[in-house]
């Protein structure tokens, strides 16, 4: 018994033993786990950067099926990029009542675009008065330490387009809509004439100012007075797809601007550029909370998507999209400019000398029409 009894009593002392060891085990095990615990909360509760607050001024509505949807759009990306809600206020006229909008916005905003030419002079007073705030505008040219310009060279894909109307034209005269006579419009006007020439020597461009930028009553009637003057191809560098669907009820063809407008007219659509401004607004806003955003007056193009070529029309023939596809290629790559010369204007004076190229500034800067454009620029 004894024996047994010590027997017992060792067995027990060896049980009280292991539950020792294995209890030290179990909290050895548990307590890199509290550690790993108390490290996520701590993770957990450090403040997330701050997102700036970011507003946009449109010179028409979202819905215009241009322009300004196109700028839209490129909020809209942002937004979901950044995981940024920004403020917009559309219709917003290019006078005084600009820039008391900008102002407003400017007092509870980090960052104000101002998508619109004629916001330019209202942009550059409200920054001097808000330091503090980034200001980003649309189209100028004009700078402040906390004010810079984005635009694009959207005279690309107008070379391009004109290739297009160059080729379908049956009579030599096409039609351009034009909107204000400012250099924007100006340059896109040349550079659409140029591409039609680079493969129709013949043709003529006959351009009628609207100055408008969303009017769709008063640009169908310059259209039809084109259309009238015998113009069977149209090209229109306004917001609404007004001259389009003014073409198509004569059976001829024309493009629009700004974005693809194909869905108005697929029979008797061209193509026509158009902007991709989301990547843009990313880069920018990622700049303002990143501490690395400078004052430049940033200019993109195709080669880097903030300017596209909207899709053919149904009526486009393969060997007419092979020519435009080849001279996109080239404009991408670098080796098709634009603007190279010799380049006349419409009044016979030589305006870029053989071999030479106009510097951007120059582009942007311009104010004389080509040769082959009939009409002239109103002072």
């Amino acid at each position: 018994m004894k024996k047994r009894g010590q027997f017992i009593t060792s067995c027990l002392a060896l049980m009280v033993l292991m539950t020792v060891a294995l209890v030290g085990c179990a909290k050895a095990t548990e307590a890199p786990a509290t550690t790993t615990a108390a490290t996520e909360a701590t993770a957990t509760t450090e403040p997330a950067a701050k997102k700036p607050t970011v507003a946009f001024v449109y010179i028409g509505p979202p819905g215009d099926g241009g322009y300004t949807y196109q700028h839209d759009q490129g909020r809209l990306y942002m937004e979901k990029e950044l995981g940024i809600k920004a403020d917009f206020v559309e219709n917003v006229p290019e006078s005084a009542d600009a820039e008391r909008i900008i102002t407003e916005l400017a007092q509870s905003h980090d960052i104000v675009f101002t998508t619109s030419f004629g916001y330019m002079d209202f942009t550059l007073n409200v920054a001097g008065k808000f330091p503090n705030v980034k200001f980003l505008h649309a189209s100028g040219y004009k700078t402040a330490e906390n004010m810079g310009t984005y635009f694009g060279k959207n005279y690309q894909a107008s070379y391009l387009s004109g290739i297009v109307a160059g080729k379908m034209t049956k009579n030599n005269q096409l039609g351009y809509v034009g909107a204000f006579p400012i250099s924007e419009v100006i340059y896109n006007l040349n550079a659409f004439t140029l591409g039609a020439q680079s493969v129709n020597p013949d043709v003529k461009v006959n351009v009628v100012w609207t100055n408008t930028w969303y009017d769709p009553t008063t640009e169908r009637q310059a259209a039809i007075s084109l259309l009238d003057k015998g113009a069977d191809v149209l090209l229109a560098y306004q917001d609404s797809p007004a001259t389009l669907q003014a073409a198509a009820e004569r059976g001829a063809f024309a493009g629009g601007n700004d974005s693809d407008m194909s869905k108005y007219a697929p029979d008797n659509y061209l193509t026509n550029p158009v902007w991709n401004w989301g990547p843009y607004y990313v880069k920018a806003v990622q700049a303002v909370m990143d501490g690395t955003w400078k004052s430049e007056q940033y200019s993109g193009g195709m080669a880097d998507g903030m300017v596209e070529l909207a899709p053919f029309g149904n009526k486009i023939p393969d060997d007419v999209k092979k020519l435009v596809e080849d001279a996109k290629a080239k404009i991408i790559s670098g080796e098709l400019e634009v603007f190279t010369g010799p380049i006349s204007d419409n009044q016979g004076n030589v305006k870029v000398q053989e071999g030479q190229k106009l510097t951007l500034e120059e582009v942007l800067g311009m104010n004389w029409l080509v040769k082959g454009v009939e009409g002239t620029i109103p002072q």
